[in-house]
């Protein structure tokens, strides 16, 4: 799988067209027709913890 920047680059490379890693989310319509498509988890992890999300989100993530 790839991470965003390689991605971006692979965009740049075959395409011509410069993305920045916020605008990767908006590339679906430049990379549809080449089958490329956005990576989705296909359920949430078990180990996920709602409520420890929710304190760091408070506590941690604007910062």
């Amino acid at each position: 799988m790839l991470d965003a920047g390689q991605f971006a680059e692979i965009v740049r490379r075959r395409l011509g067209a410069e993305y920045t890693l916020t605008g990767l989310g908006r590339a679906g319509p430049t990379a549809a027709p080449h089958g490329w498509s956005v990576q989705v988890p296909s359920r949430k992890a078990a180990e996920c913890s709602e409520a420890k999300i929710a304190v760091w989100k408070d506590e941690q993530w604007p910062s």
